[in-house]
């Protein structure tokens, strides 16, 4: 049985070890651990419950990578991506006032023409004929929003009638629990610390809890978020996507998710010498996995599922093989247990990691 798995994953052939692979899936897990406490506090800004959106979000990517790693054998991660989420709460729920259940509908409705197109082959044909400017240009443009984003939640932008963006204040001692953050978490990035946005968190919370502008958390760990105020609305509430607005929500939604996965895979596929005739083997199956979790993430309550470009980690690391997602996906799953301390996951905490991918992006 064993010999059966190693042959599967090509463990021997890909010059690895089970070790390895599973030291690689633990890293990815730490460079995007993050997400579990950053698309709570970005969706909860659009009205939904934090704790069902964490213990989606948990799930969601839990079951993108089982399905990477099993199927495609990819050591790609999975979760929901950063900056649609951010397109979701802030673009249509908050500022077309859009429903955020409405808003999860059109995520729903999306992933089933993901699937579709994913089934048809037509995803990978576009794949193959989208010129490399095209995909660096959406997430060039992603990037700048999320980042503003960051730059606002942190306080470090503010409102201004004069210039229609000012500098923060830096008497708000909430200021300097940002630049904290973001100094130490570029410091970490910049030295190649693996997880370098999810410790630069964590000494941000510390610094926090020490000066007294976050308040400690009850306990540490407790049983996942009930999933009832987010489970099945995307179902429900499909009829409603019956104006030309909506429609273009949805096709907004298809089109950004579709490139920044395309445009990751790629990515990821080429760091990890994968990539042959600039053709992406098995790139069928990896479309498939991630659009079944964006499906089963809308009906579960979360923004559309992508691959992660912080899978860079665990590649870099010695990861070649599905085991390492698969590993991914268990952390997920392990990493629920903890959602007490979304309480204290403040803007001021999330927005050096929103900063800091906007960049990158």
């Amino acid at each position: 049985m064993k010999q059966k798995l190693l042959d599967y994953f090509e463990v021997d052939e890909l010059g690895t070890t089970v070790r390895r692979e599973i030291l690689a899936g633990f890293t990815t897990f730490i460079s995007m651990a993050y997400i579990l406490f950053v698309n709570p506090s970005v969706l909860g800004a659009a009205g939904m419950d934090k704790g069902a959106v964490f213990t989606a979000t948990a799930l969601a990517s839990a079951l993108g990578c089982i399905l990477m790693g099993a199927l495609a054998r990819y050591p790609i991660a999975t979760a929901p991506a950063l900056g649609i989420n951010a397109f979701f709460a802030y673009s249509v729920v908050i500022g077309m006032k859009i429903p955020w259940q409405t808003a999860l509908a059109g995520v729903f409705v999306a992933s089933l023409i993901f699937i579709l197109i994913t089934i048809f082959k037509l995803r990978e044909m576009i794949i193959d004929a989208i010129p490399a400017d095209l995909k660096y240009a959406i997430s060039g443009g992603i990037g700048l929003f999320i980042a503003f984003l960051g730059l606002s939640n942190g306080k470090l932008i503010t409102a201004n009638k004069s210039t229609i963006v000012g500098l923060g204040s830096l008497e708000n001692p909430l200021v300097w629990l940002t630049i904290f953050g973001l100094i130490v978490t570029a410091i970490l990035m910049v030295k190649k610390v693996p997880g370098g946005i999810f410790i630069g968190m964590v000494l941000t919370i510390i610094l926090g809890l020490v000066t007294g502008q976050i308040k400690a958390p009850s306990r540490l760990i407790s049983l996942a978020p009930s999933l009832k105020p987010t489970f099945g609305v995307a179902i429900m509430h499909v009829g409603d996507i019956n104006t030309l607005q909506l429609a273009v929500v949805v096709l907004t939604f298809l089109l950004v998710t579709f490139f920044d996965t395309a445009g990751t895979l790629v990515g990821l596929a080429n760091q990890a010498g994968f990539m042959k005739d600039n053709k992406m083997p098995r790139v069928g199956k990896a479309l498939a996995s991630d659009s079944t979790a964006m499906l089963v993430g809308s009906v579960l309550g979360t923004s559309p599922v992508g691959a992660y470009v912080e899978s860079s980690a665990g590649i870099a690391v010695g990861g070649r093989t599905g085991l390492t997602a698969i590993t991914t996906g268990v952390m997920f799953l392990v990493g629920m247990i903890f959602s007490p301390l979304l309480s204290v996951v403040t803007d001021q905490v999330t927005a050096p990691a929103l900063i800091i991918v906007g960049v990158l992006m």
